[in-house]
């Protein structure tokens, strides 16, 4: 299972083993992209990251955080062409991706969709001992990871 948290900045993402109700840590990192490299080369290099992430770890399914409207409108449109370039990996790769809102994804995994990130981060060391993880990036795509197993087979 791979979790996915698309950003133009930074890209986290994150792999674990659900078996039942039994989730295991396998990997996880940040794709960060420099922001005075051009638009195309950004997108670029996130697909293809991703794509490499996919082709070493290869999960059966993937979920990613839902879009969200910031009130910079710039910010949403940069936020939506990562995400284009995450999701254009994913479907090479023939993965099919779940969608969930951040707050859905905080309620899974700590109990309260109003959870900061690190109330997130203290319950994916409870979650997940032992993991070493990459950075913030790379906490909020587990904890995707972590709700869509919980929320597999429920009515969204």
């Amino acid at each position: 299972m791979l979790g996915l948290d698309p950003s133009l900045s930074c890209t986290g993402w994150g792999v674990i083993r659900v078996e039942g109700s039994r989730i295991t840590h396998i990997a996880n990192g940040q794709l960060p992209t420099p922001p005075k490299m051009p638009m195309a080369q950004r997108l670029a290099k996130l697909q293809s990251g991703l794509a490499a992430v996919i082709a070493e770890h290869a999960p059966a399914r993937a979920a990613a955080e839902e879009i969200f409207v910031n009130k910079n409108p710039q910010s949403t449109l940069k936020l939506a062409q990562a995400r284009g370039a995450v999701l254009a990996a994913c479907g090479a790769a023939g993965l099919t991706v779940n969608e969930h809102a951040a707050r859905l994804v905080k309620k899974a995994v700590v109990g309260t969709g109003a959870a900061d990130k690190t109330q997130v981060q203290a319950m994916l060391a409870v979650l997940l001992p032992g993991a070493k993880i990459a950075g913030a990036d790379a906490a909020d795509a587990l904890a995707v990871a972590i709700a869509d197993a919980h929320l597999a087979g429920r009515p969204r």
